[in-house]
């Protein structure tokens, strides 16, 4: 029997990695108090094969006063001949406000009239000593979903069931910064600018004008052709490793009409390879552009 605890910081994503590792095969038990963990253990690694792989979510919600008992509980697991781990799931305080703030939620260990800074760093200091036990550490601060669940089935995925991988393909523009979530960032700001020429500045990157005056320079072309090279050669290999989900931006100017142009072909390439494929244009559509 494996079984993986998954604790941390509240807000840090647990409930979301419980979900992933359900997707994953595992049976998920969420907001265990820490003392039935190794009771509740022992149950499943006497029921046989149907509890093969278990993964347990214990954490401040149940109390802190149980927190001491959890490696005690791991290493008696292990004494029994089960593969027990530990995963801890953090991620930078400010992170923790700010999803608390847009949730509307109280935080497990928020006291009347204190702030949910205060309670987070009380919890931090609460849970340092368990992390510094822990087997897996993953810090969720600048994290989206889909990076969370590939990173756990990089770790913790059955690989010879095998997950395909999914590329999403945006284009953004540099003046309103890089999209935080990107693995890949490509920089087209050395092709000809659209946004000089009068007729084509308010068309974007999927109007057929732009998209042939993009695509009327050798170097457009040439530039497509090695990258979907380089795709060719990287998406093996991102398959092979567990990683479920790239994401790569296309960066101009102002996101509106050589990224766009660039990437709305890249994606279709890439679809034509064989890999699942999604497109979005993060700034297309905004007003406030210049020399995109």
């Amino acid at each position: 029997m494996e079984l993986l605890i998954i604790t941390g910081l509240s807000g840090a994503g647990k409930s979301h990695a419980a979900r992933y590792l359900e997707d994953f095969g595992y049976y998920t038990v969420d907001n265990i108090p820490a003392k039935m963990i190794y009771s509740l253990a022992g149950f499943c690694a006497g029921s046989g094969a149907r509890f093969d792989r278990v993964a347990l979510v214990s954490d401040i919600r149940a109390g802190s006063e149980d927190f001491p008992s959890i490696p005690q509980s791991i290493e008696r697991l292990r004494l029994m001949g089960v593969r027990c781990r530990m995963l801890f799931l953090s991620a930078e305080r400010d992170t923790i406000v700010r999803r608390y703030k847009e949730t509307r939620r109280t935080h497990p260990l928020q006291r009347e009239g204190e702030s949910i800074e205060e309670a987070a760093a009380r919890e931090e200091a609460l849970l340092c000593p368990l992390r510094e036990r822990a087997d897996f550490v993953i810090d969720t601060t600048r994290m989206p979903a889909s990076k969370l669940s590939s990173e756990l089935f990089s770790l913790f995925g059955d690989k010879t069931k095998g997950r395909p991988l999914t590329v999403n393909v945006c284009s953004f523009g540099y003046k309103h910064g890089l999209p935080q979530e990107a693995d890949l960032v490509f920089d087209v700001r050395f092709m000809p600018n659209p946004f000089y020429l009068s007729e084509l500045r308010d068309l974007t990157g999927v109007d057929a004008p732009v998209r042939d005056y993009v695509f009327s320079f050798a170097q457009t072309t040439a530039f497509l052709d090695k990258l979907e090279e380089l795709f060719r050669f990287l998406l093996p290999r991102y398959s092979e490793e567990g990683k479920t989900t790239l994401f790569v931006a296309i960066g101009c100017t102002g996101g509106r009409h050589r990224s766009v142009a660039i990437a709305h072909e890249l994606a279709e390439r890439i679809a034509r390879i064989g890999y699942p494929t999604s497109e979005n244009h993060r700034d297309m559509t905004r007003r406030d552009y210049t020399h995109s």
